[in-house]
């Protein structure tokens, strides 16, 4: 419905209300309408879902039309992504925004920072997500509002071309609201909690959740040691919970990604259940390390499964976890793979040690054999050293093809001593084309990576306290924080603003007219970032 429409529209409602109603004023009510345009949490899952859904298909068609996030933590920082993304790009296509457990962890436990581990509280993954959107819902009443005082102005000074234009725009308005890709880690517990948190989240607003498939309580950030998964069975029972949950909310094009951690993971807490060789379960319990047992010679506490008409006894530790034998992590995580996508996942996601193409799609060449549209969600991680693994592939790959490399060092390729030189340039070059290649080559849909502001606030933070709390004193905030904000245009320089401060002066006027008492007249000192 356009501006004009819902004014004319008000205009009847607010008639219908008879004298009682006669001071409220259909401009400002449908202005205060289209600055929130979604109602509740599931309005807005179920309009990101859509466009996550035409995304796959457009990436389908064409895989230079992969999707990118950064992780937030905090529904600032998601919003202060999105208003810069519009800012320089002039539109969110292709842009979400993810919520990693492991920032939740970090920063949002009211234990203090834990590590990835689900200790946190999981009601606070569902909080973050309402939190993000409740920001950018805001960010979308702060722009419209300047839009709508713009359109004023502009009507006042008689300008109808500039009233025309304004109009226009706040009809096409594009807004700060993004699909949110989150995490559910291992689903906090058995399948009925895994579909009573994803309610949350889908309430929440969140049209897409990522489970791993991890033992929920032995459960590891998936870039350490100690990784432990489960039978395909129990991993299944948690997608179809989750996908309950989407249906019984009404979001029926919800998306379900299902993230395996074996191709780092050696253990396993169960054995599968089998009836019959080559069922599920059977292919699950093939991967154990296990060792041939004479029934003659069987030892107390031993574990046995038979096959081929062997009895074997998988190798069993003292943690009372199973061990997989070495080198089966790739076939692991294919069959993993194949199975979720099967059994009703939308997207997977496979956690590697390095970003390397080639490990990925070599990877997703054997899931496509069975599924030939399986496309990744990838994480582009902060736990990677991206420079030292992109100069090692571009030294490795110069080894290889007879190139003298006699002036490097591989073990010290990290070294400043090898900035600026051919090996670092080419290495860059590679990081900088990494996404697109990987969406080309390794079916990579989406990229994102998991905790950039986490390391974007600690690196700021370090910076301003060494310049302030030393000798630039005050100039080390305004050089190099208040002048750049000004320079660079951003938003947050006019912080009451940010904040709302001209949101609450128009809902004064709107409530109180004449007698509003505004924040923003002339000894607001925001005035002073006018230029």
């Amino acid at each position: 419905m356009t501006y004009q429409n819902e004014i004319n529209s008000l205009d009847n409602t607010i008639a219908d209300g008879g004298p009682a109603w006669a001071a409220i004023d259909s401009t400002s009510a449908a202005r205060m309408r289209l600055q929130n345009r979604f109602r509740t949490g599931l309005d807005i899952a179920k309009y990101t879902a859509k466009i996550m859904r035409a995304d796959m298909d457009a990436y389908d068609a064409d895989p230079a039309y992969y999707t990118q996030s950064l992780g937030a933590w905090h529904g600032f920082i998601g919003q202060q992504q999105m208003i810069a993304i519009k800012k320089h790009f002039g539109s969110t296509k292709r842009r979400y925004l993810y919520l990693s457990g492991w920032m939740v962890a970090a920063l949002r436990s009211e234990f203090g920072p834990l590590p990835d581990q689900s200790m946190h509280e999981k009601t606070a993954v569902p909080e973050l997500i309402e939190e993000i959107y409740t920001f950018l819902k805001q960010a979308d009443a702060r722009e419209l509002g300047g839009m709508f005082r713009d359109l004023d102005a502009a009507r006042e000074s008689g300008n109808e071309t500039e009233a025309k234009r304004l109009e226009k725009a706040i009809d096409g308005y594009e807004t700060h609201v993004v699909p949110i890709i989150a995490d559910i880690d291992a689903g906090f517990g058995n399948a009925e909690a895994t579909y009573l948190l994803a309610k949350q989240m889908i309430e929440a607003g969140a049209c897409a959740l990522q489970i791993e498939n991890q033992v929920s309580d032995e459960k590891q950030c998936g870039h350490q040691d100690g990784k432990v998964t489960v039978p395909h069975e129990d991993f299944l029972q948690k997608i179809r919970a989750i996908r309950y949950a989407f249906l019984e909310l009404g979001v029926d094009d919800g998306i379900i990604v299902a993230r395996t951690d074996s191709l780092g993971a050696g253990l396993t807490k169960q054995i599968a259940y089998s009836t019959e060789p080559g069922d599920l379960g059977d292919q699950y319990n093939s991967f154990l390390d296990c060792d041939e047992v004479d029934p003659s010679d069987i030892k107390n506490g031993q574990v046995f499964i038979s096959r081929d008409g062997k009895l074997l006894a998988p190798k069993r530790l003292p943690s009372n976890l199973y061990q997989f034998r070495p080198g089966t992590g790739v076939d692991r995580v294919v069959l993993d793979c194949i199975t979720s996508l099967q059994h009703g996942a939308d997207l997977l996601w496979i956690e590697t040690e390095k970003p390397h193409v080639e490990q990925i799609a070599e990877m997703v060449d054997k899931i496509r054999e069975t599924v030939p549209n399986a496309k990744l969600v990838y994480n582009n991680s902060p736990s990677f050293n991206w420079t030292l693994n992109f100069r090692q592939q571009v030294f490795d790959a110069w080894e290889e093809s007879g190139k003298d490399v006699s002036a490097y060092d591989r073990a010290k390729l990290m070294s400043v001593d090898y900035d600026g030189t051919d090996l670092a340039i080419e290495a860059d070059a590679k990081i900088q084309s990494f996404q697109a290649d990987a969406a080309k080559r390794a079916g990579i849909f989406h990229h994102l990576i998991t905790l950039p502001t986490y390391h974007t606030a600690a690196l700021s933070t370090d910076n301003l306290a060494k310049r302030y709390f030393g000798e630039e004193a005050m100039l080390g905030y305004v050089k190099n924080v208040q002048r750049e904000e000004i320079r660079q245009q951003i938003a947050c320089v006019k912080h009451q603003n940010m904040a709302g401060s001209d949101i609450g002066d128009d809902h004064k006027e709107y409530f109180a007219g004449e007698a509003a008492l505004k924040a923003g007249g002339k000894d607001n000192t925001m005035n002073q970032f006018a230029a």
